[in-house]
């Protein structure tokens, strides 16, 4: 597994224009990316009223690992995507990476078809984008303890 990414104004403004690209072609409402552990990196659209995105993220990444195990008792390492439908809204899971999930929420003005297709293409995008972001953070300078200057003379004044 890798760190999640440290997203600047770039890869910021990156991912929101592929997900808003995605909304646009899939006539989804809501999508949002999130690391397998629940935590939103990225969030673009209109969530469903009374919602809250982090805890749609937690309880998406939970389901998304559940799914994983059951996917493993059957041979497989893993399913790529989870689908939930309602009677009014559904939710597509689809893994990005080995880190991080694509949720996307749709109601009835669009199909399970279309979001899929969209999806893909959407999910190719973030991913090299995060994939990027994390590359330019090897080549950041790693701190200790030691490099930072104690605060103590600063206070003794």
């Amino acid at each position: 597994m890798q760190s999640i990414p440290i997203l600047d104004l770039g890869s910021t403004g990156q991912l929101l224009a592929a997900l808003e690209d995605f909304l646009d072609k899939s006539e989804a409402t809501f999508a949002m990316v999130i690391d397998r552990g629940g935590a939103v990196l990225i969030q673009h659209g209109t969530i469903p009223e009374n919602s809250d995105s982090t805890i749609l993220a937690a309880l998406a990444a939970g389901s998304f690992a559940a799914t994983k195990e059951l996917a493993m008792r059957i041979g497989e390492p893993e399913f790529t995507a989870l689908h939930q439908q309602g009677a009014r809204s559904q939710i597509l899971m689809s893994a990005v990476d080995e880190d991080s999930v694509l949720v996307t929420i749709f109601g009835t003005q669009t199909t399970q078809g279309l979001v899929r297709f969209y999806s893909a293409s959407a999910i190719k995008r973030v991913n090299e984008i995060l994939r990027e972001t994390r590359a330019n953070q090897q080549n950041l300078p790693v701190f200790s303890e030691s490099d930072i200057p104690s605060a103590s003379p600063v206070f003794d004044r």
